[in-house]
Protein backbone atom coordinates (compact mmCIF):
# COMPACT_ATOMS: atom_id res chain seq x y z
CA UNK A 1 0.00 0.00 0.00
CA UNK A 2 1.03 3.78 -0.91
CA UNK A 3 2.05 5.47 1.56
CA UNK A 4 -1.02 8.36 2.37
CA UNK A 5 -1.05 11.77 3.51
CA UNK A 6 -4.17 13.37 4.58
CA UNK A 7 -5.07 17.34 5.18
CA UNK A 8 -8.10 19.79 4.70
CA UNK A 9 -9.11 23.64 5.69
CA UNK A 10 -12.36 24.73 7.06
CA UNK A 11 -14.26 26.56 4.68
CA UNK A 12 -14.44 29.54 7.19
CA UNK A 13 -13.07 32.81 6.43
CA UNK A 14 -10.73 33.74 4.23
CA UNK A 15 -7.47 31.98 2.91
CA UNK A 16 -4.75 33.80 3.49
CA UNK A 17 -1.13 33.76 2.61
CA UNK A 18 -0.43 32.41 6.22
CA UNK A 19 -2.30 29.24 5.38
CA UNK A 20 -0.77 29.20 1.54
CA UNK A 21 2.91 29.47 3.14
CA UNK A 22 2.59 27.52 6.06
CA UNK A 23 0.33 24.52 4.99
CA UNK A 24 -0.92 24.66 1.30
CA UNK A 25 2.52 25.41 -0.50
CA UNK A 26 4.19 22.10 1.11
CA UNK A 27 1.38 20.13 0.00
CA UNK A 28 2.50 19.95 -3.31
CA UNK A 29 5.58 18.37 -2.03
CA UNK A 30 3.60 15.56 -0.54
CA UNK A 31 1.40 15.06 -3.48
CA UNK A 32 4.61 13.61 -5.54
CA UNK A 33 6.04 11.34 -2.78
CA UNK A 34 2.85 10.43 -1.33
CA UNK A 35 -0.86 9.31 -2.14
CA UNK A 36 -2.38 12.45 -0.82
CA UNK A 37 -5.92 13.07 0.43
CA UNK A 38 -7.20 17.04 0.54
CA UNK A 39 -10.28 17.43 2.13
CA UNK A 40 -12.30 20.63 2.38
CA UNK A 41 -13.51 20.09 5.83
CA UNK A 42 -17.27 21.51 5.82
CA UNK A 43 -18.44 18.93 8.34
CA UNK A 44 -15.88 20.76 11.27
CA UNK A 45 -17.23 24.50 9.85
CA UNK A 46 -20.52 24.04 11.00
CA UNK A 47 -19.36 23.18 14.77
CA UNK A 48 -20.03 27.15 15.30
CA UNK A 49 -22.96 28.76 13.68
CA UNK A 50 -22.36 29.23 9.52
CA UNK A 51 -24.79 31.04 7.12
CA UNK A 52 -25.22 28.14 4.83
CA UNK A 53 -24.60 30.40 1.31
CA UNK A 54 -21.82 31.19 2.65
CA UNK A 55 -20.42 28.16 4.08
CA UNK A 56 -21.58 26.58 0.14
CA UNK A 57 -19.58 29.74 -1.35
CA UNK A 58 -16.57 29.34 0.51
CA UNK A 59 -16.26 25.62 0.04
CA UNK A 60 -16.28 26.09 -3.68
CA UNK A 61 -13.74 28.91 -3.16
CA UNK A 62 -11.34 27.08 -1.06
CA UNK A 63 -11.38 23.84 -3.71
CA UNK A 64 -10.82 26.41 -6.31
CA UNK A 65 -7.76 27.92 -4.31
CA UNK A 66 -6.58 24.16 -3.54
CA UNK A 67 -5.98 24.13 -7.49
CA UNK A 68 -4.45 27.30 -8.06
CA UNK A 69 -1.95 26.41 -5.74
CA UNK A 70 -1.16 23.55 -7.32
CA UNK A 71 -3.00 20.47 -6.13
CA UNK A 72 -3.49 18.55 -8.95
CA UNK A 73 -7.08 16.29 -8.87
CA UNK A 74 -4.89 13.71 -10.97
CA UNK A 75 -2.02 13.01 -8.30
CA UNK A 76 -4.33 13.73 -5.23
CA UNK A 77 -8.10 12.92 -4.14
CA UNK A 78 -9.88 16.80 -3.73
CA UNK A 79 -13.05 16.25 -2.52
CA UNK A 80 -15.70 17.73 0.29
CA UNK A 81 -15.97 16.46 3.45
CA UNK A 82 -19.70 15.83 3.95
CA UNK A 83 -19.97 14.21 0.21
CA UNK A 84 -18.04 10.87 2.03
CA UNK A 85 -20.25 10.15 4.28
CA UNK A 86 -18.15 7.05 5.95
CA UNK A 87 -16.53 10.21 8.02
CA UNK A 88 -19.16 11.08 10.03
CA UNK A 89 -19.95 7.13 10.29
CA UNK A 90 -16.28 6.43 11.62
CA UNK A 91 -16.54 9.32 13.72
CA UNK A 92 -19.78 8.19 16.04
CA UNK A 93 -17.39 4.36 16.31
CA UNK A 94 -14.67 6.24 17.28
CA UNK A 95 -16.88 8.51 19.77
CA UNK A 96 -17.78 4.68 21.93
CA UNK A 97 -14.02 4.64 22.70
CA UNK A 98 -13.16 8.30 23.54
CA UNK A 99 -13.49 8.95 26.98
CA UNK A 100 -14.92 12.48 28.34
CA UNK A 101 -10.86 12.78 29.94
CA UNK A 102 -9.78 12.98 26.12
CA UNK A 103 -11.73 15.74 25.28
CA UNK A 104 -11.51 17.27 28.26
CA UNK A 105 -7.86 18.36 27.70
CA UNK A 106 -8.29 19.53 24.54
CA UNK A 107 -7.18 23.41 25.08
CA UNK A 108 -8.37 24.57 21.26
CA UNK A 109 -12.54 23.48 22.75
CA UNK A 110 -11.32 25.78 25.86
CA UNK A 111 -10.38 28.42 24.39
CA UNK A 112 -13.54 28.83 21.61
CA UNK A 113 -16.02 28.12 24.82
CA UNK A 114 -14.52 30.69 26.85
CA UNK A 115 -16.78 34.02 24.94
CA UNK A 116 -20.18 32.39 26.23
CA UNK A 117 -18.78 29.82 28.86
CA UNK A 118 -18.59 25.87 28.42
CA UNK A 119 -22.15 25.11 29.24
CA UNK A 120 -24.04 27.16 26.15
CA UNK A 121 -20.76 25.59 23.33
CA UNK A 122 -22.24 22.78 21.00
CA UNK A 123 -21.99 19.41 21.36
CA UNK A 124 -19.88 19.89 17.51
CA UNK A 125 -17.45 21.89 18.71
CA UNK A 126 -16.84 19.52 21.97
CA UNK A 127 -16.50 15.84 20.11
CA UNK A 128 -14.19 18.26 16.91
CA UNK A 129 -11.39 16.63 17.44
CA UNK A 130 -13.25 12.69 17.22
CA UNK A 131 -14.72 13.83 14.03
CA UNK A 132 -10.66 14.80 13.40
CA UNK A 133 -9.32 11.87 14.01
CA UNK A 134 -11.84 9.87 11.94
CA UNK A 135 -11.17 11.86 8.80
CA UNK A 136 -6.93 10.68 9.13
CA UNK A 137 -8.07 7.33 10.41
CA UNK A 138 -9.90 6.44 7.52
CA UNK A 139 -7.56 6.92 5.35
CA UNK A 140 -4.48 5.31 6.96
CA UNK A 141 -2.33 8.09 6.79
CA UNK A 142 0.95 8.02 7.78
CA UNK A 143 1.77 11.85 7.86
CA UNK A 144 -0.98 14.81 8.90
CA UNK A 145 0.71 18.24 8.11
CA UNK A 146 -0.64 20.29 10.69
CA UNK A 147 0.17 23.87 12.63
CA UNK A 148 0.82 23.46 15.92
CA UNK A 149 -2.32 24.01 17.63
CA UNK A 150 -3.54 21.16 15.72
CA UNK A 151 -0.86 18.51 17.11
CA UNK A 152 -2.89 18.07 19.96
CA UNK A 153 -5.67 16.74 17.94
CA UNK A 154 -3.29 14.37 15.85
CA UNK A 155 -1.88 13.08 19.38
CA UNK A 156 -6.10 12.11 20.09
CA UNK A 157 -6.26 10.53 16.77
CA UNK A 158 -2.80 8.23 17.59
CA UNK A 159 -4.62 7.51 21.03
CA UNK A 160 -7.81 6.74 19.77
CA UNK A 161 -6.28 4.42 16.98
CA UNK A 162 -3.86 2.61 19.07
CA UNK A 163 -7.06 1.55 21.78
CA UNK A 164 -9.19 0.54 19.03
CA UNK A 165 -6.13 -1.57 18.31
CA UNK A 166 -5.91 -3.06 21.36
CA UNK A 167 -10.14 -3.82 21.66
CA UNK A 168 -11.11 -5.21 18.33
CA UNK A 169 -7.14 -6.20 16.64
CA UNK A 170 -4.88 -3.78 14.07
CA UNK A 171 -6.84 -1.43 11.82
CA UNK A 172 -5.73 2.04 11.93
CA UNK A 173 -2.04 2.68 10.78
CA UNK A 174 -0.71 5.09 13.81
CA UNK A 175 -0.50 8.49 12.05
CA UNK A 176 2.23 10.56 12.40
CA UNK A 177 2.00 14.78 12.80
CA UNK A 178 4.01 17.25 10.54
CA UNK A 179 5.01 20.10 11.61
CA UNK A 180 7.15 22.63 9.76
CA UNK A 181 10.25 23.08 11.68
CA UNK A 182 11.97 26.36 9.81
CA UNK A 183 10.80 29.78 10.95
CA UNK A 184 8.44 30.66 8.60
CA UNK A 185 5.53 30.58 10.57
CA UNK A 186 3.64 33.63 9.39
CA UNK A 187 1.97 35.91 12.31
CA UNK A 188 -0.48 38.29 12.39
CA UNK A 189 -0.03 42.02 10.37
CA UNK A 190 -1.54 43.58 13.85
CA UNK A 191 0.28 41.35 16.34
CA UNK A 192 3.25 39.05 16.20
CA UNK A 193 2.61 37.23 19.41
CA UNK A 194 -0.54 35.68 17.52
CA UNK A 195 -0.60 33.79 13.96
CA UNK A 196 -2.03 35.21 11.06
CA UNK A 197 -6.09 34.04 11.22
CA UNK A 198 -8.43 33.91 8.38
CA UNK A 199 -11.42 33.90 11.15
CA UNK A 200 -9.77 36.70 13.05
CA UNK A 201 -12.24 39.70 13.41
CA UNK A 202 -9.72 42.21 11.85
CA UNK A 203 -8.67 42.34 8.65
CA UNK A 204 -5.28 44.09 9.45
CA UNK A 205 -4.28 40.38 10.80
CA UNK A 206 -3.97 39.16 7.40
CA UNK A 207 -3.74 39.55 3.62
CA UNK A 208 -6.14 37.19 1.75
CA UNK A 209 -5.10 35.14 -0.71
CA UNK A 210 -8.24 36.96 -2.48
CA UNK A 211 -7.63 40.20 -1.39
CA UNK A 212 -7.04 43.15 -4.23
CA UNK A 213 -3.78 45.37 -4.82
CA UNK A 214 -4.67 48.56 -2.98
CA UNK A 215 -6.62 46.30 0.14
CA UNK A 216 -2.55 43.97 0.21
CA UNK A 217 -0.94 48.19 0.02
CA UNK A 218 -2.86 49.51 2.77
CA UNK A 219 -2.46 46.11 4.86
CA UNK A 220 1.33 46.26 4.68
CA UNK A 221 1.49 49.78 5.46
CA UNK A 222 -0.49 49.86 8.40
CA UNK A 223 1.36 46.11 9.59
CA UNK A 224 2.81 46.87 13.39
CA UNK A 225 6.92 47.21 13.29
CA UNK A 226 9.34 47.08 16.35
CA UNK A 227 11.34 50.48 17.63
CA UNK A 228 14.14 51.66 16.04
CA UNK A 229 14.53 51.77 11.74
CA UNK A 230 16.88 49.26 10.78
CA UNK A 231 16.05 46.10 8.86
CA UNK A 232 17.45 43.54 11.15
CA UNK A 233 16.01 39.49 11.48
CA UNK A 234 16.16 39.30 14.88
CA UNK A 235 13.74 37.22 17.41
CA UNK A 236 14.06 40.51 19.69
CA UNK A 237 12.34 42.15 16.11
CA UNK A 238 9.02 39.70 16.03
CA UNK A 239 6.95 41.87 13.87
CA UNK A 240 9.57 42.97 11.78
CA UNK A 241 10.91 39.19 11.51
CA UNK A 242 7.43 37.98 10.36
CA UNK A 243 7.52 40.56 7.74
CA UNK A 244 10.87 39.67 6.56
CA UNK A 245 9.68 35.88 6.77
CA UNK A 246 6.95 37.21 3.96
CA UNK A 247 9.57 38.90 1.41
CA UNK A 248 11.58 36.05 1.80
CA UNK A 249 8.79 33.82 0.82
CA UNK A 250 7.98 35.65 -1.80
CA UNK A 251 11.03 36.68 -3.08
CA UNK A 252 13.32 33.38 -2.21
CA UNK A 253 15.46 35.92 -0.94
CA UNK A 254 17.27 34.62 2.79
CA UNK A 255 16.94 36.95 5.45
CA UNK A 256 20.45 37.64 5.18
CA UNK A 257 20.30 39.01 1.94
CA UNK A 258 17.23 40.54 2.61
CA UNK A 259 18.94 42.48 5.72
CA UNK A 260 21.70 43.49 3.48
CA UNK A 261 19.43 44.66 0.42
CA UNK A 262 17.80 47.39 3.08
CA UNK A 263 20.60 48.44 5.32
CA UNK A 264 20.61 52.23 5.85
CA UNK A 265 17.23 52.42 4.69
CA UNK A 266 13.94 52.53 6.62
CA UNK A 267 10.72 50.48 7.50
CA UNK A 268 8.48 52.42 4.75
CA UNK A 269 10.78 51.37 1.66
CA UNK A 270 10.78 48.46 2.80
CA UNK A 271 6.86 48.24 3.52
CA UNK A 272 6.42 49.50 0.46
CA UNK A 273 8.73 46.74 -1.99
CA UNK A 274 7.19 44.42 0.38
CA UNK A 275 4.04 45.26 -0.96
CA UNK A 276 4.62 44.94 -4.41
CA UNK A 277 6.26 41.54 -4.13
CA UNK A 278 3.13 40.24 -2.61
CA UNK A 279 1.03 42.02 -4.90
CA UNK A 280 2.75 40.45 -7.76
CA UNK A 281 2.19 36.85 -6.65
CA UNK A 282 -1.26 37.43 -5.75
CA UNK A 283 -1.74 38.57 -9.06
CA UNK A 284 -0.59 35.48 -10.91
CA UNK A 285 -2.35 33.33 -8.24
CA UNK A 286 -5.97 34.97 -8.68
CA UNK A 287 -5.37 34.68 -12.48
CA UNK A 288 -5.13 30.38 -12.17
CA UNK A 289 -7.89 30.92 -9.61
CA UNK A 290 -10.48 32.77 -11.66
CA UNK A 291 -9.64 30.44 -14.36
CA UNK A 292 -11.87 28.07 -12.91
CA UNK A 293 -15.29 27.94 -13.20
CA UNK A 294 -17.93 26.82 -9.97
CA UNK A 295 -19.35 23.65 -12.37
CA UNK A 296 -15.22 22.98 -13.50
CA UNK A 297 -14.51 22.67 -9.50
CA UNK A 298 -18.03 21.26 -8.85
CA UNK A 299 -17.01 18.45 -11.30
CA UNK A 300 -13.48 17.54 -9.73
CA UNK A 301 -15.09 17.69 -6.39
CA UNK A 302 -17.00 14.88 -6.93
CA UNK A 303 -14.65 12.98 -8.86
CA UNK A 304 -12.31 13.19 -5.66
CA UNK A 305 -14.77 12.42 -3.48
CA UNK A 306 -15.27 8.86 -5.90
CA UNK A 307 -11.66 8.50 -5.53
CA UNK A 308 -11.56 8.65 -1.38
CA UNK A 309 -14.91 6.87 -1.34
CA UNK A 310 -13.26 3.60 -2.60
CA UNK A 311 -10.75 3.66 0.28
CA UNK A 312 -13.35 4.93 3.28
CA UNK A 313 -15.73 2.49 2.18
CA UNK A 314 -13.16 -0.38 2.36
CA UNK A 315 -12.09 1.34 5.66
CA UNK A 316 -15.36 1.46 7.04
CA UNK A 317 -16.41 -2.33 5.69
CA UNK A 318 -13.06 -3.27 7.84
CA UNK A 319 -14.18 -1.22 11.04
CA UNK A 320 -17.53 -3.12 11.27
CA UNK A 321 -16.90 -6.19 11.22
CA UNK A 322 -14.11 -5.87 13.75
CA UNK A 323 -16.96 -4.52 16.22
CA UNK A 324 -19.43 -7.05 15.20
CA UNK A 325 -21.66 -5.32 13.13
CA UNK A 326 -23.86 -7.28 10.42
CA UNK A 327 -22.26 -6.67 7.09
Amino acid sequence: MAKRIFSGIKPSGSLTIGNYIGAIRNWLDFQDEYEAVFCVVDMHAITVPQDPKTLNKRTIEIAKIYLASGIDPKKSAIFVQSQVAEHAELAWILNTVARVSDLDKMTQFKDKSQKNGRESAGVGLYDYPVLMAADILLYDAEKVPVGEDQVQHVELARTLAKRFNNNFGETFVIPEPFVKKSGMRIRGLDDPTKKMDKSSSSEYNYIALLDDAESVRRKIKKAVTDSGSEIIYSEEKPALKNLINIHSFFSEKSPKDIEKMYAGKGYGEFKNDLAEIVVSFLKDFQQKYNSYSDEEVIKILKEGAEKARLIAEKKMQEVKKKVGFII
